[in-house]
Order: structure tokens, then C-alpha cells, then sequence
């Protein structure tokens, strides 16, 4: 007979209160509360922004006890824009928003053991979030739940108490890291967006996020005037069609004075544009931007433009705006992603960067993980933008980097700007996955400073949403959980290239949501630059895409010396190999290995370090409360799937034209190559064949 052992009452009651204590949801994200010490906060200033800076100091000093800080604007030519300086007790800033950004600051510094004083400068002007909400509540590319700012059904224009909160938030995360402005609807736009009632919400949404120093922005739809105006027509330069916009425009500013400005998608994936009208990008923007210069508005107009008939869609944002150079008004940015095809977990940068010498660009990152994962795998993306922000463009000679060209110090320019597509939503957690928090900050913080290194990002972030508030968890912290989480953060964005599309491969996705490998996906009736294929071309001679002069000739958009860098097989980053090279499966590396053995190690190493990345996580379960450690965990075991799911399918689909053995010491595919083209790597459920 088993003997039945009963747990008393009280250590039942013991263990649930500990696990209670000791869980977390994240919704404090990098903001957690701390017990403040006793200070004294002197300010001469009484604005929104100093108010709220007064009780931040207030709620977050862990600085000496009874301290008295001055808070002052001051004029000081070292400053910039609102940029503060900042000592143990002191912020100094010309704005009283400089002032909230260096209380945020002084803050994060004592909370992450950094000296407390110096200048502090921000990059861009305007630093602003992109979100791809629909006005029913969904969002496009969005992982982490519906949106925080638009709902269908009867409710969608009621503004709660709730929602109230929630906006408050996300402005003070967004101000906390130096964010200063919100698109707030997608760019593919409803022509709804610009109707009275949700003009309305608007408004409500503003008045939250305004004490923070955040404007708003809006997405257009381009036929609007047709839409919701009942013209028969959008064209730029008809008088009716100005007549509508400008009244639209003033209604828009009698709501939100100090509205920011508009998001404009024009002539791409079926959007309507001036295109639609036989004009230009440039006459299109300049109507737009002429109305909205009374009100200091600006037009942020999207070079995310390609079409079917091109052969190379890496060519066409380049080829249709260079020609526009010195054609927009002033108040006209252009937002260009950062690479020329579309948010690849690695491609070059755009060679749009530095070219166009009289119209300012403002790079667009996108923080919400479409190719990377969505918010199932970790991918730290610091480390790509900062790859980004250093690679030289050579423009304007050595040293022009992409950040250097964008950020005014190479070129005089009215507006520097950069944007980031958001990864929020109503998750608890708000990104879905704890560690895509990490990607918010870390845009926000390089958005501020475009030169701050992943690492010191990944140090603050481990720092403000992990360190341990006691000090019996907090011996061993450092050694035991800050460097290797910091490290295993450093090291996943390159995993997931390894284990996705090492050596320059490209967008050959699944079709499904761009989740998981789809090297194989090409039916008949999909428009070529849709499908895997036309970016890979494996065939039984090679793989990779030829960009050189024998090819598409894409290089010869770079500046010199990169133009011959990228076209040279022995010059060419191997990173980039496959990008600009179609290459032969015996083609000898740097490391002495042909190019198909290469590929099956890469997809192995990237395999192998997110196995790692699980240890990493098991290890340091006892410095982090349980919620966040089963929740991690659990997605670490689905990312560890999905890196299997995506080496054994393409290198299975891709074996079939080089007809060579895969290395010995690799691990043999789990499943049979048909099984990985039948199954959708998202659902794991069968896909029905087109």
C-alpha cells in the first residue's frame, strides 16, 4: 500500500505567497518601482514636463538620502535641442522637456551603477514610433495581442478610464528612453482615419501623451479626397483636391494643436499615390507639405516602393527617387528602411543613405520581429542597427556613416528624424516576449545616441528590468545572470541569421506570415518578387543573387570604393556573399571551406547556440522570479524547434540542386524535405497547396 504524505496547510500557503512575491507579468517593463530615498527637488520651472520630472526624482531616487537637486534651464551652447546636462544633483536643459529626459537619465544611472554627470545630446530631432494598428483593433505584423489605441465593435470610439491609463504608460516607457513622437495607425491607412469620430480619439490620445513631450502622427491613405471627401479624384495638383486637405488639415489642428505631422505610403503594394495621376512622389509630398507647413507639420513620405517588372527589387527605391533629389519642399523627410529590400534579419544598408545630397532621409528600423522570429524567438536587434548606423556610406568620403548622413552632421538639414516600427500591443508584457522589450529600449536609447553600442544597451536593459531589489538574490547577480544574459542577447541576432539565411541569403520565408523557411514556395500565379526563389536562385551551378555588373548591377548604386567592394568576389563581406554573388556550391571561403559545407555549418552553429541560449536561461533560474523564467523558457523551447525546422528544410530543399552530402559531423534533418514544404512552420499544421 502507498503511504500518502499529507503537506501542511501552512507550507502550502508558504510556497504559493513566495511564488506570488516572486512573479512578474513585465508590465513595468524598464520602469520597475523601487524604494526611493528621502530628496529634495528644486525647480524654478512649472511646466507639464518639470512636474512630471519632480516625481519621477521623487518616486525614484536611490541616490543619498536627503539630497537636494536643482532642476534648471539654463542657456548653454554645449546643449542642444533638448539635450540636458547632469550631475549627482543637478539637471540642466534649455527646455523643460530636456530637463524630464535628464531626470530619466539621472535615474537609469544610479539604478545601473553609471557615473552620475556630462552633456548629453540627442541624435535626431524627432525620434519616433511607427505603429501598423487598424482602426478595428488588429495590427498588421503586430505579436503581442491588439491594439492599445484602436478597437472594433460598439465601444471603438468610448474613451475609458483605462485606456487613459494605459496611453500614460506608454508615453512615460516611450519618454523614459527619449521617444518623442507616435504614428498612430497603420500605413497601409484607412481613408476612416481621417473622419470626424475616430479625429476624435485622436484628440483623447494626444491629451495623454502630450505632458510627456510625445506629438502625434498619422498614416494617410493617399485617395482620401475619394474615400471620405467623395471626389472624383486625389490627383496633387487638382484645386479641389488642395481645397480638401487644407480643410482637413485645419480641422485636424483645431483638434491636436501641436499635431505632428503625416505618414505617407504612396504608390507601393497597391496603395493609391500621384503616380495613380502621372505625378511624381515629389508633387504629391510637396501638396501635402505645403498645407501643413503653417502649422509646423512635416510629411514623413516612404521610399518603400517596388513593382513587379522590375528584375531586381533591390534597385527600385533608388532608382525612383534619386531623381527627385532637391525636389521636395523642406518639410518633407524621406523614411527609407534601413536595407533595400525589406527588414532582412542581415542586408546592406540601403543606397539611398548619403545619394540624395538636398533631401534629408530618416532611416526606418523595424523593432516588431516580421523576419525574425515574431515575438516566439529572441533576437536582441540592437546589434543590428548598430552595424547599420556604422556602416560607411563614403558619400561623402570616409566616415560618412548611414548615421552620420542622417543625422545632420554631414548634411544641413531643416528635420532629422528616424522611426521604428513598434512591437506593442495588450499583451501584459506589452511586445509579447520579455526579451522584445529589450528591442523598444534599445531603439529608443540608440535613437537618442546613435553610436552607443549594443553591449552598454543590453547592460542597462538586463540591469533595469532584472536586477534583483534584495540582497540576498543580488549576491553572485552579475557573474551569474547579467553576463551570460547579456551575452546570450549579443550573440542571438546572429543565431538566427545562421540558422535562417547565413552568407547573404535573403527572404526566402515561408509564405505564412513570413514565419519560418520557405525556400520552395513559388506557385504560378504569384508575382515573382513574392517567392523565395526569385532572391535565392539555387539551381544545380549555384546559388545567391548576382548584383554585379553581369547581373542586376545593384552595386553600382553604392558609392566608391563599395561599388567595387561588393562587385569583387575575393572583396565582397561574406556576410553579404550571396546578397550581390551567385556562386558555384564548390566556391572556396576565406576559411578554406566550399561554399555548401559552409552553409550546412552555418545552419548547424545557428542550431547549436540557441540549444545554448536554453542552458544559459535554465542556469540562471535562480535570479529571476518564476513567471518571467517558465514564460522565457518556454519560447526558448519553441525558437530551439524552430532553428531545427529551418536548418533541415533548407538544407534538405537546397541539397537537391548542389547533390552533395551533407558534412558528417552535422546533424541529420529530422524529417523528410516533404514534410517541411507541406507544413507551416507557425501552426505546424498541414498548408493547403496553391
Amino acid at each position: 500500500m502507498k503511504k500518502i504524505f499529507r503537506i501542511p496547510l501552512c507550507i502550502i500557503l508558504f510556497s504559493l505567497a513566495y511564488l506570488t512575491a516572486n512573479a512578474t507579468d513585465g508590465h513595468e517593463l524598464w520602469l520597475r518601482s523601487v524604494k526611493p530615498n528621502p530628496v529634495k527637488i528644486v525647480a524654478a520651472s512649472k511646466s507639464n514636463a518639470v512636474a512630471i520630472a519632480v516625481k519621477e526624482l521623487e518616486q525614484g531616487w536611490t541616490g543619498q538620502s536627503g539630497a537636494t537637486v536643482t532642476l534648471s534651464l539654463v542657456k548653454d551652447a554645449a546643449l542642444k535641442g533638448d539635450g540636458f546636462r547632469i550631475t549627482q544633483t543637478s539637471i540642466e536643459a534649455k527646455t523643460g522637456q530636456g530637463l524630464l529626459y535628464g531626470a530619466y537619465e539621472l535615474l537609469r544611472r544610479q539604478q545601473t551603477g553609471q557615473a552620475v554627470s556630462g552633456v548629453s545630446n540627442p541624435s535626431y530631432n524627432l525620434r519616433i514610433l511607427n505603429h501598423w494598428d487598424n482602426l478595428n483593433g488588429s495590427i498588421e505584423r503586430g505579436y503581442a495581442g491588439e491594439s492599445i489605441f484602436w478597437r472594433k465593435g460598439d465601444s471603438a470610439f468610448t474613451v475609458t478610464d483605462a485606456d487613459k491609463q494605459l496611453w500614460q504608460e506608454y508615453a512615460r516607457a516611450n519618454t523614459s528612453i527619449g521617444i518623442n513622437g507616435a504614428v498612430l495607425n497603420n500605413v497601409n491607412a484607412s481613408p476612416q482615419m481621417l473622419s470626424t469620430q475616430y479625429l476624435q480619439r485622436v484628440k483623447a490620445i494626444a491629451d495623454v501623451l502630450r505632458p510627456y513631450g510625445i506629438k502625434t502622427y498619422l498614416s494617410i491613405n493617399f485617395a482620401t479626397p475619394i474615400k471620405l471627401g467623395n471626389l472624383p479624384t486625389a490627383d496633387p495638383l487638382d484645386k479641389k483636391v488642395i481645397a480638401w486637405w487644407k480643410a482637413k488639415a485645419d480641422e485636424i489642428y483645431k483638434l491636436v494643436p501641436d499635431f505632428g505631422g503625416f505618414l505617407v505610403k504612396a504608390n507601393s503594394e497597391g496603395q493609391p499615390g500621384p503616380q495613380d495621376y502621372g505625378r511624381t512622389h515629389a508633387q504629391g509630398a510637396n501638396m501635402l507639405a505645403d498645407i501643413l507647413k503653417k502649422h509646423n507639420g512635416i510629411i514623413m513620405w516612404r521610399a518603400f516602393v517596388y513593382n513587379a517588372s522590375e528584375k531586381d527589387r533591390a534597385k527600385q527605391a533608388y532608382g525612383e527617387f534619386m531623381p527627385l533629389d532637391g525636389k521636395f519642399s523642406d518639410n518633407v523627410i524621406i523614411q527609407v528602411k534601413n536595407g533595400p529590400i525589406d527588414f532582412q534579419p542581415r542586408e546592406p544598408f540601403s543606397p539611398l543613405f548619403g545619394a540624395t545630397k538636398k533631401t534629408p532621409l530618416m532611416p526606418e528600423l523595424q523593432i516588431t520581429q516580421e523576419y525574425l522570429g515574431h515575438s516566439y524567438q529572441l533576437a536582441f536587434l540592437a546589434t543590428m542597427w548598430e552595424e547599420f548606423l556604422k556602416s560607411d556610406t563614403w558619400q561623402e568620403g570616409k566616415n560618412s556613416t548611414v548615421a552620420r548622413v542622417t543625422d545632420g552632421s554631414v548634411f544641413n538639414q531643416k528635420y532629422t528624424a528616424i522611426a521604428g516600427v513598434a512591437n506593442v500591443g495588450l499583451d501584459a508584457n506589452w511586445c509579447g516576449h520579455h526579451f522584445a522589450q529589450a528591442n523598444w529600449y534599445a531603439f529608443g536609447r540608440q535613437a537618442w545616441n546613435n553610436t552607443m553600442p549594443a553591449a552598454d544597451v543590453a547592460n542597462e536593459w538586463v540591469k533595469l528590468t532584472f536586477l534583483p531589489s534584495d540582497g540576498e538574490t543580488a549576491k553572485g547577480w552579475e557573474d551569474n545572470f547579467l553576463k551570460p544574459v547579456q551575452q546570450m542577447m549579443l550573440d542571438s541576432r546572429e543565431a538566427v541569421v545562421n540558422y535562417s539565411m547565413p552568407l547573404g541569403l535573403h527572404h526566402i520565408f515561408s509564405a505564412h506570415e513570413h514565419y519560418g523557411p520557405g525556400p520552395w514556395y513559388a506557385p504560378a500565379r504569384v508575382r515573382k518578387d513574392w517567392t523565395p526563389p526569385y532572391y535565392h536562385q539555387a539551381e544545380a551551378g549555384g546559388i545567391g543573387f548576382n548584383r554585379t555588373a553581369t547581373g542586376s548591377n545593384a552595386v553600382s548604386q553604392y558609392h566608391e570604393p563599395l561599388a567595387s567592394e561588393f562587385a569583387s568576389v575575393e572583396k565582397c563581406p561574406e556576410k553579404f556573399l550571396l546578397y550581390f554573388h551567385h556562386l558555384p556550391w564548390d566556391f572556396k571561403l576565406k576559411n578554406g571551406r566550399e561554399l555548401w559545407d559552409e552553409l550546412c555549418y552555418r545552419y548547424q552553429d545557428g542550431l547549436d547556440e540557441v540549444r545554448n541560449f536554453q542552458k544559459t536561461w535554465d542556469k540562471v533560474a535562480p535570479y529571476v522570479d518564476a513567471q518571467r523564467f517558465t514564460e522565457v523558457q518556454t519560447k526558448l523551447q519553441r525558437q530551439c524547434r524552430d532553428a531545427q525546422f529551418y536548418k533541415d528544410g533548407c538544407l534538405l530543399y537546397f541539397q537537391q540542386f548542389s547533390k552533395r552530402p551533407i558534412p558528417y559531423d552535422i546533424e541529420r534533418p529530422v524529417n523528410t524535405l516533404e514534410y517541411y514544404e507541406k507544413t507551416d512552420p507557425l501552426t505546424m499544421q498541414e498548408v493547403v497547396k496553391q
